[in-house]
């Protein structure tokens, strides 16, 4: 099969496509023949070597897929071959084929293009784990997602709002909050001309929100403490403005505040499966209604890989970015 290789760490003109042999498939998993695959954040840092793949992991970059079951492990029971399929993948996906677990297997749901449906496991595993199984959130509950016109901002808006939650979103530019407003956000924030925290007090009578899903990390911490209602969670999915920060410890106490932080690629697959079976049967419904949409800015080739990562670190993108092998 073919797959885009990392040729040595570094920049997006280090990924090649080449031939390489076909992923051999164990008694609990399904090969995959890829019909699309979506880029993730995770995967720019595994190009430069700073994200190396989990134990026992395919070395190829790919968090996610979709595509048509071409064989199944001697003990895998649900999924039969010509099946078609999404799944969550530990990496990988950036190929023509992959084996898989057959528990972090979705099926494509209905109304949604095979090819579109590439662009759904990552996101909703992360979310569904994050802010309602984790971080709880619930109907009537206020929401601040940052970010919110990426691939994670643009399914959150959806779910949170399907979910009966009124949601708060932060993005950096006039074009995507109006992305984010169609999508049913409640309250956008540029945060280039805005203060974030004063506009979320604004908004709340001075409370703050229940809920924050950040990928920012040390640079936003102590906005986003103090953005927090009494009782607060924030859950920390990433570190694009640095890992180390300071912390009053107070604040925290003073106002009930949890924070809490996690991947996804890493956990076990005992994890995984529990995640992929909530969001099948929470998740999946809501997709199936036409309450939540794949948003997808572009397709490249596989072979076009590079350009597609040089996209996705210029961060002009709305929604995922897919490659099609």
């Amino acid at each position: 099969m073919k797959a885009i290789v990392i040729s040595s760490p570094g920049g997006p003109e280090v990924l090649q496509l080449q031939q390489v042999e076909d992923p051999e498939l164990k008694d609990d998993e399904v090969l995959i023949k890829v019909q699309a695959s979506a880029l993730n954040r995770a995967d720019t840092l595994q190009r430069r070597g700073a994200y190396p793949p989990p134990k026992g992991a395919s070395n190829y970059l790919g968090l996610e897929c979709s595509g048509t079951i071409e064989a199944v492990g001697k003990s895998v029971s649900r999924w039969k071959i010509g099946d078609q399929v999404c799944a969550l993948l530990s990496g990988g996906g950036y190929a023509e084929k992959v084996a898989v677990p057959a528990a972090q297997v979705l099926p494509v749901p209905t109304g949604v293009s095979l090819k579109d449906a590439a662009s759904f496991p990552e996101v909703a595993c992360t979310v569904w784990s994050t802010v309602f199984m984790m971080s709880r959130l619930s109907a009537g509950e206020t929401f601040l997602v940052h970010g919110g016109s990426s691939g994670i901002g643009t399914f959150a808006i959806q779910i949170a709002k399907y979910q009966g939650a009124r949601v708060f979103v932060t993005a950096g530019s006039e074009e995507k909050l109006a992305v984010c407003k169609d999508l049913g956000a409640d309250v956008c924030i540029n945060y280039k001309t805005e203060d974030f925290v004063k506009r979320v007090k604004e908004e709340t009578d001075g409370k703050g929100v229940d809920v924050i899903l950040d990928h920012i990390g040390a640079s936003y911490f102590k906005q986003n403490l103090e953005s927090l209602n009494f009782d607060g969670r924030l859950f920390i999915i990433g570190f694009m403005g640095g890992a180390v920060t300071e912390v009053d410890l107070r604040a925290l106490l003073s106002r009930r505040l949890t924070v809490q932080a996690a991947g996804l690629r890493n956990r076990s697959a005992e994890n995984k499966a529990v995640i992929v079976s909530e969001v099948e049967k929470n998740v999946w419904p809501a997709i199936v209604a036409g309450r939540v949409k794949p948003v997808i800015y572009k397709y490249f080739p596989l072979s076009d890989a590079a350009e597609a990562h040089q996209l996705m670190e210029n961060s002009t993108h709305i929604g995922k970015i897919l490659l099609v092998p």
